[in-house]
């Protein structure tokens, strides 16, 4: 992958190109080396409606997700956290060829505030992991308000 910037600020302002360029906590010198790195690997996901359920499905293939994987609701926020572990480090020649992304990922989700974790439940098939919210668009309906004069 590559990343090409085009802009016309001045290449002085440094704190600037690294908000731009990495995001705004790139520019945290003193806070940078206790920041966790990013591995790149980001899981694919899609959010779909399904009457007054959300259906979030998020691709994990390779995975083992009894052991790497957690669903949790925090503040607010269905958590899908864990970790794509590399079981064949090495080849035996020693040449290794990867285009397969491992290491940790984290996907969070805002939830409505009325969700609670009864009405979170996670399944795992054929490489995907659905997480149905019961309930999520539960009353999510515009209503329309009146404008007086």
């Amino acid at each position: 992958m590559s990343n090409v910037a085009l802009w016309s600020r001045p290449a002085w302002d440094t704190d600037r190109w690294l908000r731009d360029f990495f995001g705004p906590a790139s520019a945290d010198w003193a806070g940078a080396a206790s920041r966790p790195v990013n591995s790149g690997f980001n899981p694919a996901a899609e959010i779909a409606k399904d009457g007054d359920d959300a259906v979030v499905r998020v691709e994990l293939p390779g995975v083992d997700v009894e052991k790497d994987v957690n669903v949790e609701l925090e503040k607010g926020r269905l958590v899908i956290h864990g970790e794509h572990r590399d079981e064949h480090s090495q080849d035996k020649d020693g040449r290794t060829l990867r285009e397969i992304r491992y290491g940790s990922f984290r996907r969070s989700f805002q939830l409505p505030a009325h969700v609670t974790g009864e009405a979170i439940s996670a399944s795992y098939d054929a490489g995907i992991l659905t997480v149905r919210v019961a309930g999520a668009y539960a009353g999510s309906t515009p209503q329309r308000i009146a404008i007086t004069k």
